[in-house]
């Protein structure tokens, strides 16, 4: 029931317009504030993380298979994160604050939150994933007050026309 009342209700798409332009703000600053703020670097961040990762109350690790990956990929690669990181951050918030590609938006910022989240950042990062799968839940809906409500038809319509195309073609 309340599913339904995230993907089909008007009042909803209302709501979830206030939630995703609030979420949209945060990224959008974030990641602009990275890009024009003069040289970004994420290995201090990475290399923090690695050396003191989440701990649980016996005193180990909690997520060391995630230390690992970021020793092990993310730190020797930090020419790529340096670059995803702000322009993921920046194209996230363009996308919830303008409504366009919305789903696909808030799961790339999911991915985000639940990264620096496992690398032991909490700040505002549980309030933003638990808003994010209202967002990710509502799906259409979420954008319909937006660009969605012009860019999804399209991109199904076509989608449709190419898959028809190729049943024909075979």
């Amino acid at each position: 029931m309340f599913i339904n009342f995230l993907r089909e209700n008007k009042i909803s798409a209302a709501i979830l317009t206030v939630i995703r332009l609030y979420l949209g703000y945060a990224w959008f600053t974030a990641g602009l504030g990275k890009l024009t703020g003069g040289g970004f670097d994420a290995s201090g961040y990475l290399g923090n993380a690695i050396a003191n990762p989440v701990k649980g109350p016996d005193g180990n690790m909690v997520y060391g298979w995630y230390v690992n990956f970021l020793e092990g990929f993310a730190l020797p690669n930090i020419d790529v994160f340096n670059f995803i990181v702000p322009w993921g951050e920046t194209l996230i918030g363009l996308g919830l604050l303008l409504g366009c590609l919305t789903t696909t938006a808030m799961f790339f910022g999911l991915v985000m939150n639940f990264s620096f989240f496992l690398a032991g950042t909490v700040s505002h990062n549980p309030t933003d994933i638990f808003l994010g799968f209202i967002i990710l839940t509502a799906g259409y809906n979420a954008g319909r007050i937006g660009l969605d409500r012009w860019v999804v038809p399209f991109i199904r319509k076509t989608a449709k026309t190419y898959t028809n195309k190729n049943k024909a073609a075979a």
